[in-house]
């Protein structure tokens, strides 16, 4: 199937407006024109959610949070979300149509969670913010309003690898149960060499030299070296339990990959990897979509129904919990 012409319009109108200009060549460039080209996908709200402000208090530093509530929902079970942007650019804002649209669609508060970004704050701290956050949430429920009886975590992108380590971390540690994640087109291994790989390495959406570069800002290149010896390359940077700690059961999970994506594949992989330890798994292959199509619902009326679908599988799955 391909690209969704209001995708392909989104894209050439993306190249033509910076056309002629150099491509950000470090991490505060990228973070810059990031903001620019997300700043052109904002929306307003859906009508039926509320949003507030949340300061995340932790050892040493202060996260920042915005919290989508559903307005009809009186104690709404928590999503605890995180932004993708290659550990490198993007924040809670430039995908607050994500979080807020994941609200409307799935009947869940979503809290979309700040992390400190690399190369200045490399693995793992982006990791550890995600876990703590969680866990800070978790124990908030209850002065926050929320069902104090369930939590689930999701993000799109690397987003979703720390919302997959944050939910592994808490499950085997018995700190705090995840029941439930919601993953789009998540990072899952830095190998690279699937085909979606070799069929979408130009993008559009997202590179293979992107990606590289991304992953070596996150991860640097001897601890990537070393992670790419390992022999599952699904848990790359997953964070495994420590020594004597149990392997948590994964939870319910909604995967999500965009058709024309080099993550696709791993995606997929992924999700496969989840139904092998049992979790109950439902995947959406998004036909026409790229990478960030997520972020791009106000220019594409397919890309608003594939997340609609997401939100919709994920609301059906946690109704089993």
């Amino acid at each position: 199937m391909a690209i969704d012409p209001e995708l392909r319009r989104y894209y050439e109108a993306l190249a033509e407006r910076y056309a002629g200009q150099p491509s950000p060549a470090d991490a505060g460039q990228r973070r810059q024109r990031f903001e620019e080209v997300a700043a052109l996908s904002v929306s307003a709200d859906p009508d039926d959610v509320d949003a507030d402000e949340v300061s995340i208090d932790l050892p040493g530093r202060t996260l920042e949070a915005t919290l989508f509530r559903p307005r009809q929902v009186e104690r709404p079970r928590l999503l605890v979300y995180f932004h993708g942007g290659g550990w490198v650019v993007g924040s809670r804002r430039t995908h607050g149509v994500v979080a807020a649209h994941l609200c409307a669609d799935t009947g869940c508060a979503v809290a979309s969670v700040d992390y400190r970004l690399a190369p200045e704050h490399p693995y793992p701290a982006p990791c550890d913010d995600a876990f703590e956050a969680l866990l800070w949430f978790a124990g908030q429920r209850e002065a926050l309003g929320l069902d104090t009886g369930f939590l689930a975590v999701g993000g799109d992108s690397a987003g979703g690898h720390l919302a997959a380590q944050a939910a592994r971390r808490a499950n085997a540690g018995q700190t705090a149960r995840v029941a439930a994640q919601l993953l789009v087109y998540p990072v899952a291994s830095p190998r690279m060499s699937t085909e979606s790989y070799r069929a979408f390495a130009d993008g559009p959406g997202l590179t293979r030299d992107e990606m590289a570069w991304y992953w070596t800002q996150y991860a640097g290149k001897e601890r990537l070296a070393a992670e790419q010896a390992l022999q599952d390359p699904l848990l790359h940077l997953m964070a495994p339990p420590a020594d004597g700690e149990r392997q948590g059961m994964p939870p319910a999970s909604v995967v999500v990959v965009a058709a024309h994506d080099v993550l696709r594949d791993d995606g997929l992989a992924y999700a496969d990897h989840l139904v092998r330890e049992g979790a109950p798994v439902v995947t959406i292959e998004a036909g026409g979509m790229t990478h960030g199509f997520a972020r791009l619902q106000p220019h594409s009326t397919r890309a608003r129904e594939w997340m609609r679908r997401a939100g919709q599988a994920f609301a059906a799955l946690i109704e089993e919990e």
